[in-house]
């Protein structure tokens, strides 16, 4: 039987792929790092109030929220089903 011959050009090209993919995993990976780290934000924690949960202590601001009109009042007969610690 014989054997596959293989060529430095050959082995080159099958690891510059692999270096490629890592190297951009690890430029991914700092850049997700630095983000999360300039961030400065508390991570916050939903708190039960009377018939509602609330977050507090985060970057997301109600106010912030209510002026884009993204936020719904919640009906009180499903309010209390819905909650979930």
């Amino acid at each position: 039987m014989g054997r596959a011959s293989t060529t430095p050009a050959t082995r080159a090209a099958g690891v510059l792929p692999l270096l490629a993919g890592v190297l951009s995993a690890m430029t991914l990976t700092g850049a997700a790092v630095y983000t999360v780290s300039e961030a400065r934000c508390d991570t916050g924690e939903y708190v039960q109030r009377g018939g509602t949960v609330a977050l507090v202590g985060s970057c997301v601001d109600g106010a912030d929220l209510r002026d884009k009109g993204l936020t719904h009042t919640p009906d009180p007969a499903t309010a209390e089903a819905n909650y979930r610690p």
